[in-house]
Order: structure tokens, then sequence, then C-alpha cells
């Protein structure tokens, strides 16, 4: 799109009605024009295979296509197709001249209620998700089916979308995600398709496969403050990626649940989605549609890194989220065949135990316990109440800490009991305190894995200096506690079972595929 073209879209005297101001938003695929009161979509002129709209007559078939099939779920919110005409003054909705383009004509959504948003600032209940559970399983009841629309459930057609998604992503390979990472997601791919291939033809006889939205996640999805719920911006380009299992089509937004670190919505989502639409059978295929969910966006995230038009800090953040993405791909694999485990973080305060906690958490899907949290649940203190007691006063005296380490102990006690793996983050600077621990992993034939988390002196001043201004940062550590932590801290021994000594200051890709490694969960790449 030329960029003349654009500039003239961002002028209020381009559009119908009136408007004070104009604001552009770009996906990889579009331009969306926001006005105070309306969305303008144009589609870019791309032909990525799997999306072709290279051409004005494309453009314009699925701009028709997009209000169509998007009335489905927001029947209110798609007004319809507008012409883009050449005039005097560039490109704009009026006038007789030329066509040069055509736009998707929308009421504008109020951003404040898209659901990212809502959960971000902490304004979702379980009742929104719910409700949400309910629309998409009434649309699923309702969605067209056919005989056509069954073969888009055959394992050819599904092991076809996956060998595409592999090859158009192989060439971030080594960017967003390691090439091992890809052989490992790969082959698990091909290895659950061979053993489930009996499911996968069940979900097509019990009319599991039909035409769904295929783009169901938090950002298409607004809640607005008369309590309705419009699902926005299915799939349109690609009927192969819309005629599909309804679990693939669930999978989207449960998978942005995880990604966004909200894991404790996927139950009562999932919970109240089987009772509206009676499909028990789909928590057997859930995990691997939620692995295609990830890697895809992972790779359109990628795809963000060849568009010249989108600026370098948002290709910066395009990369690190296709990052995340392809990680959280790697953990749902990873964490089918992950042993009950008790794992304990090990460290001065500053060296990133925390952080690796919460990463390893978050590829995996464990539960963690910090005796950061503990100890100010402990002694009354909000987790975000800082306390810059001197060393072993205040909240931090031999007697708070013991009891600290006593309610950690009980916690992952609890969890080994009902089979669950937990990470206990704590400093562990005393090694009787490790092997108790140590001991309660062999009772229950659990792995046990201490992550000793080390790193240069530098590196842990300037996280400590960092911390002090971060309000939602319930760890008191301080370059003088630091200092005074390491004249008596007892680091794991050669002989101490378990121990993974970790540097904290390499990138977090890197740091969780030597942990993952270390820990026995990858094969040898």
């Amino acid at each position: 799109m030329e960029k003349r073209f654009i500039r003239s879209l961002l002028k209020p005297s381009a559009y119908p009605e009136h408007t004070d101001s104009v604001e552009l938003v770009q996906t990889h695929v579009s331009y969306i024009f926001l006005t105070d009161r309306f969305a303008y979509k144009v589609k870019k002129p791309v032909d990525f295979g799997f999306l072709n709209f290279s051409t004005i007559d494309r453009r314009r078939f699925y701009c028709n296509e997009e209000v169509r099939l998007n009335r489905r779920l927001c029947p209110d919110i798609y007004l319809g197709v507008e012409e883009v005409r050449e005039t005097p003054g560039g490109a704009g909705f009026s006038g007789d001249g030329r066509v040069i383009d055509y736009a998707v004509k929308m009421k504008r959504l109020p951003a404040q209620r898209m659901l990212d948003r809502l959960l971000s600032a902490g304004e979702v209940s379980v009742a929104d998700i719910r409700a949400i559970a309910r629309v998409i399983g009434e649309f699923h009841r309702r969605a067209g089916r056919s005989r056509e629309i069954d073969s888009y459930g055959g394992a050819d057609v599904i092991r076809a979308n996956w060998e595409e998604n592999f090859r158009q992503t192989r060439q971030f390979a080594g960017e967003t995600l390691s090439g091992r990472a890809l052989r490992f997601i790969e082959e698990w791919v091909e290895r659950f398709m061979k053993e489930n291939a009996v499911i996968f033809a069940q979900r097509v006889a019990g009319g599991f496969i039909r035409d769904c939205d295929g783009d169901i996640h938090l950002e298409n999805i607004c809640l607005d403050s008369d309590g309705s719920i419009c699902i926005f911006d299915c799939i349109e380009f690609n009927t192969r990626f819309r005629y599909s299992d309804t679990a693939a089509d669930i999978a989207f937004l449960l998978m942005d649940f995880d990604v966004n670190r909200r894991s404790d919505l996927c139950s009562p989502f999932l919970d109240e989605y089987i009772r509206a639409t009676g499909d028990d059978g789909v928590t057997d295929v859930l995990d691997f549609y939620k692995v295609y969910r990830a890697c895809v966006r992972g790779k359109v995230e990628s795809m963000r890194l060849l568009d010249p038009q989108i600026p370098p800090a948002d290709k910066a953040a395009a990369k690190e989220r296709s990052r995340r993405y392809f990680r959280l791909a790697r953990g749902y694999i990873a964490r089918r065949a992950f042993p009950p485990s008790l794992i304990l973080t090990c460290g001065l305060t500053g060296t990133g135990k925390s952080y690796t906690a919460r990463e390893l958490a978050f590829d995996l899907g464990l539960e963690i316990v910090s005796s950061d949290v503990v100890r100010k649940e402990l002694t009354g203190s909000a987790p975000e109440e800082h306390h810059w007691d001197r060393y072993r006063e205040g909240i931090y005296t031999e007697s708070v800490t013991a009891r600290t380490y006593g309610e950690l102990f009980k916690r992952a006690e609890t969890a080994l009991n009902a089979g669950r793996s937990i990470i206990v983050d704590a400093t562990f600077r005393r090694r009787t305190d490790r092997d108790l621990f140590r001991q309660l992993a062999d009772r229950h034939g659990s792995r046990f894995h201490l992550l000793h988390a080390v790193c240069p002196e530098e590196a842990v001043r300037q996280r400590l200096e960092a911390r002090r201004n971060q309000c939602d940062e319930p760890s008191d550590g301080r370059w003088d506690i630091y200092l005074l932590q390491k004249e008596e801290f007892e680091a794991p021994a050669d002989d101490e079972s378990g121990t993974i000594r970790i540097d904290t200051s390499k990138p977090v890709t890197e740091l969780l595929e030597t942990l993952l490694d270390a820990m026995g969960i990858l094969p040898c790449g």
C-alpha cells in the first residue's frame, strides 16, 4: 500500500461522517483506520500462501466474506463493505472517482472493554468467563456442518495444516525459536497423530467438525458494559482454517489464557463449555490444538519481522511475543510427560531465582509457592508491602524464617500428596533445609531438582536497585542484604543430588532450554 494512500486515509476529511481524528492500527495483513465512531479495515495486498489478498478482486471478495461471517457472532457491529475511491486529495470514501480498494466498515468497539484489557486490569470474573463459554458453545452447536466440512477433520488435512505451518516457520529458526525446539514440536505432532488416529476419526463421526470462527482470542472478544458479548474478526480468508474441530476453536482462547498467565480461567471455561455442548471428548485433543494455536501465533508474530512498514520497536516486541508463544508450544508437550516433581530454587537475593521460577512455571504450567509471599502472609503484610528491615530483624528474624520454611514444606507436601508438581522459591541458604525437602521428594517417589541461581555481581546490583522501584515486587532484597547473605550462604556441594547450576544472566530462551535439558525434559539434541 502506498504511503500516499495511508496518509490520505489518516485525514478526517476522507470519511463520510464527521470525525475529529483518525488513528491507524496495523496487523501483518490489514490497515485499520479508527475514526471517532467507526473502524475501516483495509486489507494489505499480500500473499502468504495461506492468505492471498494480492488483487483488488480478492480483497473485495474477502471484505464481503468478513462481513457475512462475523455477523454470526456480532450481527450489529459489521455494517458493510465500503468502496475506497480516488479523489483529488488522495484516497477517500466519497465521490465518484475510480474505485481503488475496499474496506470493511464496523462500529468502533470500546477498546477498554476488550477482554485482554479487562484481564490485565483484573476486571474479569469467573462468571464472565462462563458467559463467554456459553456464547461460544451455542455458536458451535449451531455452526454449519456438511460432508465437505467434515473432510477438514481428516488426518490428511490436519497434517497438511501442520506441514504448511512448519514450512513457514523454519525461516525463523534461530531467531524466534531454536532449531531444536522446532524439531521437538515436529516430532511430537507426527507421533501424536499416528497414535491417536482413532480419536480424530471419532471427532469427525461425532459431528465436531464445524464452520467455526478460527480466531477466538482475548483481543477479539468485547465484554460491553451492558453485559453483551461480541466475538469478532473471525477467519474469512481461508476455509481450511475455519472449517475445523470445535476443540481447535476453543484451544485458541485457552492458550491465550495460558500465555497471559491466567491458566486459572481455563477450568471454568471448559467446564461451562462442556455443559453447553455435551462434548466430553474435547479434552482428548485439546493439548494437540493448543500446541497448534501457540505455533500459529508464534509464526504470525515472526512474520511481522519481515514487514518493512512496521517500526523497529514494534518488531522487537513482536519477536519477544513470538518467542513466548513457541516456548508455550514446547511446554505443552513437555508437561504431558513431566513426572510429579519437587523443584527448589536456591541462591542469594537478586540472582534471578524468582524470575527463573516464574519462567519455568510458565513453560511447564507449574504451581509456585514463594518465601517472599508466604513470609508476608504469616506476618499480616500485603505481598507488595515493603519492609526495609535490617538483616535478620523485623519480619526477617530467625523465628519468622523458620515459620516461613515450615509453611513452604507443608504446601510442598500437600502438592506431592495430590500428585502435583510444585516449585518452592526461596533462598535455601542452608543445606539442612534443602535436605529436608529432598527427603520429602524421596518419600513421595517424586523427582527432585535444586536450581542454584548464579549471576555476575554487577548484574545483581543493577537488578536490586531497579527492584526498589517496582511496586508489584514482593521481595525486599537490597545490595547490603546480598553482601551479608553471601558471607553465610552454603552453596550446594557436589554431593547434593539433583542440583542444576544456572546462569541467569543468559537470555531467557537459552536459559530455559538449558534448564529443561538438564532436567531431562528435552530429548538429546
